[in-house]
């Protein structure tokens, strides 16, 4: 009977564990283990490979803000439309990639303060700048953008693309490499996506931003799970990185000096 009473009371020791581990903070459960896993997909400037290493804005961005807070940052690639189920299961414990702040994302995830100004934008091969100009040029023109992005939102509610050919893929950078090599006939994509992948000195010199088209003005944010305390942990962070002058130069190093938000 002692060693019946002996295990249940280890049982009941072990589940009170597992609840006190399971209803402590945000904040706690990643301090605890020391380390933040985020969420991210590859493209360029803000998390891309670089000879086999891991660089980019939100890259640098993301480890000065663990260095403050004492975690280690671990990036992990994930699929961006799944990016939500990855985080309420706590595959990774934020999404830090370029993510636009929408209503519907502030309700279902903790939002951090923005810290970067985007917009939508309108990529083809450089000599197809200014051949579609209206609904009916874009008629069966074969369009693509990232998979539950902004620039998928920008093709499925703008009447400019009602009659296009649209498919969705995988990332931004897909969609890049679908106009390059003539899969599709344009993607849409965000502007600071499109500084550092496109162009001049890039491997789609190629291709170029249509100046005639822009699309749903926006700003970044990173985002945790429902109700997190370590959001605020994060804002406060970044707040010493602007104070400090850190995240100008960094944004400045990868071309995006224009498109922060510092106030």
């Amino acid at each position: 009977m002692k060693k019946i009473l002996a295990l249940v009371f280890a049982l009941a020791m072990i589940c009170m564990s597992m609840a006190a581990c399971s209803t402590g903070s945000d904040a706690e459960y990643i301090e605890g283990k020391g380390s933040m896993i985020i969420g991210i997909t590859y493209f360029e400037p803000m998390n891309y490979l670089e000879n086999g290493e891991l660089t980019g804005f939100e890259t640098e961005f993301a480890t000065a803000v663990c260095e403050i807070l004492g975690v280690t940052p671990q990036f992990q690639e994930i699929v961006w439309d799944t990016k939500e189920i990855e985080l309420k299961s706590k595959t990774i414990d934020c999404i830090w990639n370029g993510m636009t702040i929408t209503a519907d994302r502030q309700k279902a995830m903790s939002i951090s303060d923005p810290y970067m100004n985007n917009k939508q934008v309108l990529v083809v091969k450089a000599e197809n700048v200014g051949k579609w100009t209206d609904a009916a040029s874009f008629k069966d023109v074969k369009i693509v953008a990232e998979a539950e992005s902004a620039g998928e939102s920008t093709i499925k509610t703008d009447a400019l693309f009602a009659q296009a050919k649209y498919t969705a893929v995988d990332s931004m950078k897909t969609a890049i490499f679908e106009v390059f090599s003539g899969t599709a006939d344009a993607c849409v994509v965000d502007f600071v996506t499109s500084i550092g992948m496109i162009g001049e000195g890039t491997d789609y010199a190629n291709l170029a931003v249509d100046p005639a088209f822009s699309f749903a003005p926006e700003q970044y944010g990173i985002a945790f799970r429902k109700g997190s305390d370590f959001t605020a942990k994060v804002n406060a962070a970044i707040d010493q990185l602007i104070a400090n002058g850190t995240l100008k130069t960094l944004a400045e190093k990868y071309k995006l000096g224009d498109q922060l938000v510092t106030d």
